[in-house]
Formats: structure tokens, C-alpha cells, sequence
């Protein structure tokens, strides 16, 4: 049964559902399939469509309706350096037939074409950053920043940012997934934006029996993609100065090489781990570090839903999920600037306080953040705005 099969019976409706792309799995994806097992009627759409048959599981078996790029030689791979066609390719898909889009949107899914007869409903994990916050890192990553490329470059992002803000006006309503991103939206697009957190696995990612907050926490963790913006090279810098203390990193990525130079013999590199590696680590650590200015960012919500504290930047989403020591019923540690020296003494002050922090709080806090929670929000939150339309026609 579908979130609007509830109460009134509804209008007869034809529903698409339109992400980025699909070639990897994340929080957006969670979110995109939280989405549709609410709309299990609705058409898929996407720029490109590579995931898995294993990733494909978790949509109910869906494969996305896809744009010209998923035929481009090579895009598997490469798509991502295709940025600049990616409002002409997302244009084209029609969805002239239906009725409600929901799009779940980091970059360009929101400025589907729209009629006037159409509702439709954004969930914006962030406007794209890069066009806006993060052009310098994706320029640097492409190896397109200087000369002439780079000049060329930049006139063309400076045009997809141009039409990322025209088309928010083709949004009916707008879902930021936390205040942070509210903040954005509203200064890059001068829109308003209901905040909904994303969903948090908080049945999979518990606490382990019989273990709190004891000595058998011997190590720190932190996990994440390996690159640039997750600065996980100043976590392992800041344990260079604390070799009495262990750190276990989790990941992959472009910035390993840069990342494994900041570190000393007390951290230990365990590559790209599965699902039940990174719970298992989570549970057992001391506490997690996490040193990035992340929209929302799971892994801190998903380590308090194992009891385990976290130690993280005291910047975007972070400041939304992590109940800092000094307040009541501290859940972790925020440091207030992106530094080796910052992480090094806030572990140190964590060592210092640990025991005002309860696992038991970690756990409560991370229960503010359920999929349950997130679906009730989600679905209320679109089919009041379906009804508001309807109304005013």
C-alpha cells in the first residue's frame, strides 16, 4: 500500500521519481529508496543508471528510465567530467505525463521540465556544489584548473549555476534534509525549504550486547570516501601526536596516498570494508572522528546508534546531530575548527570528560532520526502539498 492510499480516496495520479544518477551507493540512495517503497507506483528516471544487480536489490529491482549520457562511450567510468551537459540531458527526459515528481536531487535532478498542471516536490540533499561551494575541488580533482581549460571550465560552470538557481523556480515545494542545507537553498536559490532528515538505519546499526563505554574501547575510527573534502588527512595527522592513542580508518578513494603520509604506525589503514565491517568497527571504538563539513552526514548518527560517541567539526549537519559536551546529555564533542591541532585536542578532551557521556544517550539521540520518522514526515509532507495544489485549482 502506497503513502496516499490512506484516509480519502485518492485522485487518480501518475508519479515520477527522479535522482541524479545511480552508480554508487549512499545516503541519497537510501533516501531515494525510502521514496519509492512510499511510492511503489511511481516511474524511475535518472541521468545514468550503472548500480549493481546486489545495489539494484535495495530499489525493489527498478532500473532507471536514463538520458543520452548512458549511451556515451565510456561513461560508466567517466560520466561525472560530463557535468556541463547535464542540464541539457536532464531536460530531456519527458515527463510531460505526469502528474507528481518527486525528485531526490544533489545536482541537477530538480530542473526537470515542468508544466503548470504539476506538482512537484524536491528533496535537496544540498544544491550543487559543484557550481557553487566546491568548484575548486572538482576542478582540481579533473585536473581542469589552469590555462586555458580552466577558464573555459569555469565560464561553463559559471553557467550551470546560472541555471541551477533560474530552474528552482520549476520546484513547487522544497525538502532540505537538515537546517543547514534550509540555509543554503535559501541563499542560493532565495527559496524557503522544510527541513526532514534523511533515514538512519537504526534497526541494523544498534549497540552490541553487553558492551558500553568500558576499556575495551581501544581504538578511534573514522571512515568515509577518500577524498579531498572529508579531510581525513587531519585525522591522521592529529593522531601523529597522540601516539598513545590507536585509530582505525576505513575507505578508498583518490586522496589515499596523501592521507596514509600524514599517518604514524598508531593508525591502521583497513581499505574499503562491507556493511557488517563498518557496524563491527563502529560499535567497538572508543569514538568516532569525523572531520568534514558534511550537509547532513550519516556516519556520526550511525555510530551514536551503535552507543558510540562522536568527535566531530562543529560545522553543518554535525551541529544538528551531535549533542555536544557541555550540554545536557552529551553525546560527543565538537571542535571548532579544521585542523590537525583542533582533533588533537579534542580526542584529548575527550579522554578528559569521556565518562559525562552515556552510550545509552548515544543511542536515544540517533533514535531521533528513523526511517520510520523519516517516511511519516516525508509522505505528510508531499501529499499536503498535492492537496494545496489541488485545491487552488
Amino acid at each position: 500500500m502506497s503513502a496516499h492510499d490512506s484516509g480519502s480516496v485518492p485522485q487518480p495520479r501518475r508519479i515520477a521519481v527522479v535522482h541524479d544518477w545511480l552508480d554508487t551507493w549512499g545516503g541519497g540512495e537510501n533516501v531515494l529508496a525510502e521514496i519509492l517503497r512510499a511510492y511503489p507506483e511511481a516511474d524511475l528516471y535518472a541521468l545514468v543508471d550503472f548500480l549493481s544487480e546486489a545495489q539494484r536489490a535495495a530499489l525493489g529491482g527498478r532500473r532507471a528510465r536514463t538520458t543520452f549520457l548512458q549511451r556515451i562511450p565510456g561513461a560508466r567510468r567517466r560520466f561525472r567530467l560530463l557535468l556541463p551537459a547535464f542540464p541539457r540531458a536532464i531536460e530531456s527526459l519527458d515527463l510531460a505525463g505526469y502528474d507528481l515528481i518527486l525528485s531526490s536531487s544533489h545536482a541537477v535532478a530538480k530542473g526537470v521540465r515542468t508544466g503548470a498542471h504539476q506538482v512537484h516536490v524536491c528533496y535537496c540533499h544540498t544544491p550543487m556544489r559543484y557550481a557553487w561551494d566546491l568548484r575548486d575541488q572538482y576542478l582540481a580533482q579533473t585536473d581542469l584548473a589552469r590555462g586555458v581549460r580552466g577558464t573555459v571550465v569555469n565560464r561553463l560552470l559559471d553557467r550551470v549555476r546560472d541555471w541551477d538557481r533560474a530552474t528552482s523556480t520549476r520546484v513547487s515545494a522544497f525538502i532540505a534534509n537538515s537546517a543547514f542545507v534550509r540555509e543554503r537553498i535559501a541563499r542560493c536559490y532565495g527559496r524557503d525549504a522544510v527541513v526532514i532528515p534523511p533515514p538512519v538505519d537504526t534497526v541494523y546499526f544498534t549497540p552490541e550486547s553487553g558492551r558500553g563505554a568500558g576499556a575495551d574501547r581501544d581504538y578511534y575510527f573514522a571512515a568515509s570516501r577518500f577524498v579531498a573534502y572529508k579531510r581525513l588527512d587531519l585525522v591522521a595527522a592529529a593522531f601523529a601526536a597522540l601516539p598513545q592513542a590507536r585509530l582505525v580508518v576505513a575507505g578508498a578513494g583518490p586522496e589515499e596516498a596523501r592521507i596514509r603520509a600524514a599517518a604514524r604506525s598508531n593508525v591502521e589503514f583497513v581499505g574499503h570494508v562491507s556493511r557488517e565491517r563498518i557496524r563491527e568497527l563502529l560499535r567497538g571504538a572508543r569514538a568516532f572522528v569525523f572531520a568534514a563539513e558534511e550537509d547532513f552526514g550519516i556516519l556520526p548518527v550511525e555510530a551514536q546508534a551503535c552507543g558510540t560517541p562522536v568527535i566531530a567539526y562543529g560545522q553543518g549537519g554535525a551541529r544538528e546531530t551531535v549533542r555536544p559536551l557541555g550540554t545536557e546529555h552529551p553525546t560527543g564533542l565538537l571542535f571548532a575548527e579544521q585542523s590537525a591541532a583542533a582533533i588533537t585536542r579534542a580526542v584529548l578532551r575527550f579522554e578528559a570528560e569521556r565518562a559525562r557521556i552515556d552510550t545509552a544517550r548515544c543511542r536515544i539521540q540517533a533514535l531521533r532520526f528513523t526511517t520510520a520518522r523519516f517516511v511519516a514526515a516525508y509522505t505528510d509532507f508531499v501529499e499536503r502539498t498535492w492537496q494545496a495544489a489541488q485545491a487552488g485549482r
